[in-house]
């Protein structure tokens, strides 16, 4: 064996022995219990609602919403505003109804970028699972979940709604699952995808921790023989490999998606070929390693130049996704505010909260001495990908939500709602923002195999997947969060919204005030057995 062969061969034999370990650590998943979610039903009703369908259409109502069994069965516009809804214009026979006059529908939310937890950061996944659905989330793209067996137990038993989760799609790294050997050459990318086509995986998820898969040549194979099956293909490019291979030449052997930012300032980079990292830069000290890829910002292409707009155009010919997770990095811009996010207190799980605390060995706790200088750098870093986001998006291209969440104060389904605060501020309509938190990412996990998308638009037909808020989320996204939102009353009274009311999943109506009432109760029993 050469040299690489052994190294990509302990590089892979550890990766998977960290997956083992953390579904072995992880508790069994709490079942559904009987009083968990209402439904489905023969023919239950949404009324009256005002519908944002994901299409990036204006909002439309008053409507009915129809839902037999786990599908929509048909939406009826059932009149105007302000005029009287004559009964006997709207569909009967409901076996189960909601009564949302002055309410809202959306789609189910897709977030392209979770894990779950694990040992030491949250051991039980029914704490992350309720904490997506109660803010809307009801499709999630594992990159990956946790380990290979443990992730398809999960998500078999969401499909049949054994569990109270959102529904998963999963996604793995080269060589994950199997016996035969490393992914380090083209012939065993090949092998390994052919392999992992027949074990009800969706998608090839390319990072790091496979330094060998990132020669091109195994890329190639891989990405060639992914689409050959319908498997999807996403890249997290970091900087081990980024030097080999950019955003840019990934999607030009035909990646559909790139995840995070790695790669993409890479991809247009002005007086280097390669970013100019100090001399005694190393990527083992996580503090070197977020803190100067921020430097990046005055070492690619200005908005507007020529090779900027090439990347665009080039992107859109190739149709390339991009799924930001601006959420995850945030904190690097503002620390304190991470830190001091109103849901900690009630939301965060103890052992969570240690985590993200400054440590020299867990992933993503890289405040070792985190300046104001640091944080200088991270906002015009943002600045300048926010403008590309939104330039690309305006051009046509796809953007996506994902969040990644479980790292740097981060803390999962809340920063869902944050994600789309960030696409706001990147120059998103809110319009978009929902097209891009539903439509585009069923349409990026359904175009790879050929297929029609299930659920992701309010159609019938379509798998009831679906979000009711009493409040207009166009107006104000901070209605979804589970801690509401101010709201001075007119009596003077200092309140908050409610939140999103109802989740439905497959046609099952979860409450998700009883969710978050559930997260609440498993934090501070943590809290009282001492932070275990």
């Amino acid at each position: 064996m050469t040299k690489r062969t052994v190294f990509s061969a302990l590089a892979l034999s550890l990766a998977l022995c960290f997956t083992s370990a953390l579904s072995a650590q992880m508790q069994p998943t709490t079942p559904r219990g009987p009083d968990e979610g209402e439904g489905p039903f023969d023919r239950f009703i949404i009324r009256g609602a005002m519908m944002i369908d994901g299409t990036g259409a204006p909002p439309r109502g008053p409507v009915d919403i129809v839902v037999e069994g786990d599908r929509i069965a048909s939406v009826r516009s059932v009149g105007f505003p302000g005029v009287p809804i004559s009964d006997r214009s709207r569909p009967q026979g409901a076996t189960y109804e909601i009564d949302a006059h002055g309410m809202y529908v959306l789609p189910g939310f897709i977030d392209m970028h979770v894990h779950t937890g694990g040992v030491p950061k949250a051991p039980q996944a029914e704490y992350i699972y309720k904490l997506w659905l109660a803010h809307g989330v009801t499709t999630v793209r594992g990159v990956p979940f946790g380990g290979f067996e443990w992730s398809l137990r999960e998500k078999a038993a969401s499909e049949r709604n054994e569990i109270v989760a959102p529904r998963m799609n999963t996604t793995h790294r080269p060589g994950t699952g199997w016996d035969q050997g490393p992914v380090d050459d083209a012939e065993s990318a090949r092998a390994w995808v052919q392999w992992l086509a027949n074990v009800e995986i969706d998608g090839v998820k390319v990072d790091g921790i496979k330094l060998g898969a990132y020669d091109p040549e195994v890329m190639e194979a891989l990405i060639s023989e992914s689409k050959a099956h319908g498997l999807s293909t996403v890249a997290h490019l970091d900087q081990m490999g980024v030097v080999r291979m950019t955003a840019l030449d990934a999607a030009r052997l035909g990646m559909n998606m790139m995840t995070h930012y790695y790669g993409l300032m890479e991809s247009m980079l002005t007086d280097y070929s390669i970013q100019n990292w100090p001399l005694d830069y190393n990527y083992n000290n996580e503090q070197n390693r977020f803190g100067n890829v921020a430097h990046l910002w005055y070492q690619s292409a200005e908005p507007g130049s020529d090779r900027w707009n090439a990347l665009i155009d080039e992107f859109l010919e190739l149709d390339f996704g991009l799924d930001p997770t601006m959420t995850i990095y945030e904190a690097s811009r503002d620390l304190k505010r991470a830190m001091n996010a109103e849901w900690h207190e009630e939301y965060t799980l103890p052992s969570l909260w240690d985590y993200y605390t400054p440590s020299r060995r867990a992933h993503g706790s890289y405040w070792f001495y985190w300046t104001s200088e640091d944080e200088y750098h991270w906002k015009k870093f943002y600045q300048k990908w926010m403008h590309f986001l939104n330039d690309y998006k305006n051009a046509g291209g796809r953007v996506t939500v994902g969040t990644d969440s479980g790292f740097i104060y981060s803390t999962f389904g809340f920063e869902y709602v944050r994600e789309l605060e960030l696409l706001r501020e990147a120059g998103f309509s809110p319009p978009e923002i929902f097209r891009s938190a539903t439509l585009y990412g069923a349409e990026e996990l359904f175009e790879p195999k050929g297929e029609p998308i299930d659920f992701g638009i309010i159609r019938p037909g379509l798998k009831a997947d679906l979000v009711i808020v009493k409040e207009n989320p166009l107006r104000n996204l901070k209605v979804l969060y589970g801690t509401g939102a101010v709201r001075l009353s007119e009596s003077g009274e200092v309140g908050r919204t409610d939140g999103i009311l109802y989740t439905v999943k497959d046609g099952i109506v979860y409450d998700a005030k009883e969710l978050l009432a559930d997260v609440r109760r498993m934090v501070l029993e943590a809290k009282e057995a001492g932070g275990s």
